[in-house]
């Protein structure tokens, strides 16, 4: 039997109605999302559950929903009895899975990424910063244009590295689209920007995260139950004093998701099960790997399939 791996998506992946009917069928799934209320002392179950979409999707929203939906769906599955041997998170799914991994209680967990949101949001007027990305270019390339637009004095970097021919860059506007226009003369297939508020994991974020880094330092972390693949590394973290310096470092540092799915198949992991709306990571997973097992979570019945999938049945 091979390992198995917990996965955890990041922004953009937020929907209106997710966890809904399972939390209408379940007392203590409902219960995570009026614990988000209380802490936040925001209605953010309706605005998780009926909308709409726009608010749902600023960051200062998308990041504790989606950490109070996929804790809510961890929690669920887990009475199951099945148990992962990693955990791993894009970006903002990082804090999931730390506090899926017991790093974070979901109290702070929720509070940290709320405060997340608003300081990434503060970091950069709006409109200023902005993200893209780049298909059909190999990282070397990339890297190599975002370099000389760097050097012209407009930040850009590479943000994601999500799959082989798939990487974000972020960066000032005119960074982005000036890299995005040599990028496309570099030979890229194609450069689409992204809906975002903001040039996350980019040197821009740097004042917000020295800013988090305060936030973090009044809050109790522990060492992780399980061990937790690092954006920033790429390399599995457990203690707390780790997990606090790459949280800090990740909201600036390019998110090395290929890297860490390639690293978890290398550890043994052959299944990988998504707790969250969509099914993004799972997607990502195949692109390294036809072969691996991917189960994604999001309701009632995609638990009980991918349990059944799990013990075979």
């Amino acid at each position: 039997m091979g390992k198995i791996a917990f996965l955890f998506p990041g922004q953009g992946s937020q929907t209106v109605g997710m966890g809904k009917s399972l939390a209408q069928a379940d007392q203590h799934v409902m219960n995570f999302f009026s614990t988000a209320d209380e802490v936040l002392n925001i209605d953010l179950s309706k605005l998780i559950f009926e909308g709409p979409q726009e608010a749902l999707t600023r960051t200062i929203n998308a990041q504790p929903a989606l950490l109070a939906t996929g804790v809510a769906l961890h929690d669920y599955f887990s009475r199951s009895g099945i148990k992962p041997d990693y955990v791993a998170g894009h970006s903002l799914g990082e804090y999931t899975a730390l506090v899926a991994a017991g790093a974070f209680s979901f109290e702070d967990g929720i509070l940290a990424v709320r405060k997340r949101g608003e300081l990434m949001e503060e970091a950069v007027p709006q409109g200023e910063g902005t993200m893209a990305a780049v298909l059909g270019l190999d990282r070397e390339k990339l890297a190599d244009v975002t370099g000389t637009i760097e050097a012209s004095g407009h930040p850009v970097q590479l943000a994601n590295m999500n799959c082989p021919g798939q990487i974000v860059i972020s960066g000032s506007r005119r960074g982005v689209e000036e890299a995005g226009a040599k990028a496309k003369e570099a030979g890229a297939k194609r450069v689409i920007p992204l809906d975002v508020s903001g040039p996350f994991h980019s040197s821009l974020m740097k004042p917000a995260a020295e800013r988090f880094s305060e936030v973090l330092e009044g809050m109790a972390i522990h060492d992780a139950g399980i061990p937790v693949v690092a954006n920033v590394t790429a390399m599995t973290m457990g203690q707390a004093s780790e997990v606090r310096d790459l949280l800090v470092k990740q909201l600036y540092s390019p998110v090395l998701w290929e890297d860490s799915v390639a690293r978890m198949l290398e550890l043994g992991v052959d299944t990988f099960i998504e707790f969250g709306p969509g099914k993004v990571l799972c997607g990502l997973v195949k692109k390294l790997d036809r072969s691996a097992k991917t189960l994604p979570v999001f309701d009632e019945e995609s638990c009980a399939a991918a349990v059944a999938a799990i013990r075979g049945e």
